[in-house]
């Protein structure tokens, strides 16, 4: 042992050297203060292993920072770090660190001092660690931290009950994996990027037994010492009862409770975007109005209960003629309205005749088994570049309608046809 060796061994401060965060030289004062069994256990281990997981970042960050040229050799201002010993105990250490050379290659040497000795300190400690381990070990949310590859570093106990997962099986893999859709982690990434952080932000993930839930994440970027990207800590937490809430109250307030589909509000809604799209991109846009004919008769006949079965078999003869980028909505009584977008005029009035014949065919029966058919009137308009607004649109549709009712009923009309 070198002249230099044997005063780092007798220094009653604890003394390590490291290499790559690996430990490469350990005094007694080192192997006391970690409470190891002997100084060769500790040579090869990761330095990062003894620090508080709260800790783990600044330890990094501060280390990193001795070997940037300006520090040019310089020890780093003392800080105090909390560690875990071997045997598993708490302590406070006031660190120091500066960059070496240990046998030809750049090292890192690491001096602290035990800083627990008094015994009103190491009460607040341990305290302090017995709440934030309850804490920490039955908050609802998961904390998680990643690098700047996405990788976790660390998730806390709670990704059991939210993802089913122990937190070992997460470590080590990417934060991506469990995203059913790249599209909501690309999306988090770059609000991360451009904001830094995040809060209440709308992903999904898969848990363990493949149910995908709804997550809500609040994170914030972690730096270097550089200002580089370092990774991204937070939390995420289960909202997915939250969201069925959401879309149920969505689905309540965009819904016709009797027939099933969209309401006039919905529906209006939709058309106005399909409009706005069609003036933007000059696609062909058709919209059908239809009316089912002699509504107050059914009524009358037989009882407002079988009314409302007519409009539901209605509704369902229409829907059986559309595509899925279609759609139609209950305006109001037995008014109905169909958007049928990249559609022309000649297609159009397919689709209406279609649906005329399928509701032709409709053959509804009474609680009394008495058998009666209905019929529609449509009334078919199409997008003009000229038209104002889409309340146009509207307006040549339902006065189609008022058209084919006015000819007789069950039939099809339009303006566009007529040349008006």
């Amino acid at each position: 042992m070198n002249h230099d060796l044997r005063l780092l061994h007798l220094l009653p401060a604890a003394v390590l050297v490291t290499q790559e965060g690996a430990i490469r030289f350990a005094n007694a004062a080192s192997m006391e203060l970690l409470e190891a069994p002997s100084i060769d256990s500790l040579i090869g281990r990761l330095s990062g292993d003894f620090v508080h997981p709260l800790d783990q970042v600044r330890s990094t960050n501060r280390i990193q920072q001795v070997a940037v040229p300006e520090q040019a050799g310089r020890p780093n201002k003392s800080s105090e770090f909390r560690i875990r010993t071997e045997r598993g105990n708490l302590r406070m250490v006031l660190i120091s660190s500066v960059a070496i050379e240990w046998d030809g290659t750049p090292a890192v040497l690491m001096c602290g001092m035990d800083m627990t000795h008094q015994s009103e300190i190491e009460a607040q400690l341990r305290e302090s660690e017995q709440n934030f381990r309850r804490l920490f070990d039955n908050m609802q949310d998961v904390y998680y931290r990643t690098d700047a590859q996405g990788i976790v570093q660390h998730v806390g106990p709670g990704v059991r009950r939210v993802l089913g997962y122990e937190p070992h099986e997460i470590e080590g893999r990417t934060a991506e994996s469990y995203y059913p859709q790249s599209k909501d982690r690309d999306a988090f990434k770059a609000a991360i990027m451009e904001h830094g952080e995040v809060s209440d932000f709308p992903g999904q993930m898969v848990r363990r037994d493949g149910t995908v839930i709804d997550i809500s994440i609040s994170s914030h970027a972690l730096y270097d010492h550089a200002g580089n990207f370092a990774g991204v800590e937070g939390i995420y937490r289960d909202v997915t009862q939250r969201k069925n809430l959401e879309r149920e109250l969505q689905r309540l307030a965009t819904t016709d409770m009797l027939t099933g589909i969209a309401n006039r509000r919905a529906f209006l809604e939709c058309a106005e975007s399909a409009y706005a799209h069609s003036r933007s991109n000059g696609e062909p846009l058709t919209l059908l109005m239809l009316d089912l004919d002699h509504f107050k008769t059914i009524n009358d006949r037989f009882g407002h209960l079988e009314g409302d079965r007519a409009l539901m078999a209605f509704a369902q003869a229409i829907k059986g003629q559309l595509r899925a980028s279609d759609a139609v909505g209950r305006l109001g009584g037995e008014e109905f309205g169909v958007l049928l977008p990249v559609t022309t005029l000649a297609e159009g009035l397919e689709v209406a005749t279609r649906m005329l014949h399928s509701i032709r065919a409709l053959e509804l029966t009474d609680d009394a088994g008495h058998s009666y058919r209905v019929t529609t009137s449509l009334g078919v308009s199409t997008f003009r570049q000229s038209d104002r607004s889409l309340r146009d649109m509207l307006d040549r549709a339902d006065q189609a309608l008022y058209l084919a009712k006015h000819r007789g009923r069950n039939q099809v009309a339009s303006l566009e046809t007529l040349g008006e």
